[in-house]
């Protein structure tokens, strides 16, 4: 039995993408939350928790969609035409978060406001477009002779609105947590008190959608509903509920990780939920992997370098993170 290079493949762009959304996530986050804090010391110190680490968080994003191309071709072809208008919104909205983050700090102060706002747009774009793409891709693509057939708005749905809209509501909370974490006093509080009511929100639009999805989706319904796939699925409800019990409880006993720490766990629960509802199909609702994969040779070949580099990533990854470890203050950075 020889070895599945399409199934190697489909767990790494998986897991590029997770540690996309979990990483940028909680930095878009941050963007996302700059309106509820007013104090330019406390935003501050918002920017700085991540300065040292945003740009690199989206080496995953460019692993992911480097890995699509090259191991599936067919893939990145349709999916890329089907969702040129949002990704490209989603782009744009990265710039200018990226030219944000650059500038604000050296900015005049009668015109910081600019970059605020700038940073502000550029996260809520960069977040809305991702769960835009996200929720029509979950809608699936119309596909006929190996080419997107469909039109240049198929994209644009009730749907894939709300799944945009989820989506900032879970990067601010995956924010909000993060602050929770590396910062102290007033700031901290602040995070801790609208902790709450943002895991309710999250939970709500969880539900929303997980609801939504199987009721437009009948093959995802039955896959999830049918015996004995029910017993087999069970668990992802059910540890979503106790991870937002546990959440709920490690917000309002102002612990420091663990709420972060639950929120990755939520995140991760959910991102299971829609591999379970659409797997093998990489060009929802009908393509599989093995359909849409390049040449062995070809995933051969890019799985040697592949190997070769992750973890390299891995390595500076964890050690950024380790170097700047602690809580950020206003007067002296890390300590």
């Amino acid at each position: 039995m020889g070895i599945d290079l399409s199934l190697i493949w489909a767990v790494i762009i998986a897991f590029g993408v997770m540690m996309y959304v979990v990483m940028d996530g909680f930095d878009l986050g941050i963007g996302i939350l700059f309106p509820f804090v007013r104090d330019d010391g406390e935003r501050d110190v918002m920017m700085n928790t991540v300065a040292p680490v945003w740009d690199g968080n989206e080496t995953w994003l460019v692993l992911g969609g480097a890995g699509l191309f090259g191991a599936f071709p067919l893939a990145y072809a349709v999916i890329l035409d089907a969702l040129y208008l949002p990704l490209i919104l989603m782009l744009l909205g990265l710039i200018f978060r990226g030219v944000a983050f650059e500038f604000r700090f050296k900015a005049k102060a009668a015109k910081r406001h600019l970059w605020d706002k700038a940073f502000i747009g550029g996260s809520l774009t960069a977040t809305f477009f991702q769960g835009v793409a996200l929720g029509a891709y979950i809608d699936g693509f119309e596909v006929v002779n190996r080419s997107f057939a469909g039109g240049a708005f198929d994209w644009l749905t009730p749907f894939s609105v709300f799944c945009g809209l989820a989506l900032i509501a879970a990067y601010a909370l995956l924010g909000c947590t993060w602050l929770i974490m590396k910062t102290e006093g007033r700031l901290q509080q602040q995070m801790h008190d609208l902790g709450r009511p943002l895991v309710f929100v999250v939970l709500g639009v969880t539900g929303i959608v997980s609801l939504w999805t199987p009721f437009e989706h009948p093959a995802i319904a039955e896959r999830w509903f049918s015996l004995p796939n029910l017993f087999w699925f069970m668990p992802v409800p059910v540890l979503v509920l106790l991870c937002t019990w546990a959440l709920l409880r490690a917000v309002a006993s102002n612990a420091n990780y663990s709420p972060f720490l639950l929120t990755l766990a939520l995140i991760f629960l959910g991102y299971s939920g829609l591999g379970i509802s659409l797997w093998p199909n990489v060009i929802p609702p009908s393509i599989s992997i093995w359909e849409a994969a390049a040449p062995p040779q070809s995933q051969g070949f890019m799985l040697v370098g592949a190997l070769f580099i992750i973890p390299f990533i891995l390595m500076y990854t964890a050690w950024s993170y380790y170097v700047f470890r602690g809580k950020v203050t206003v007067d002296d950075g890390y300590h």
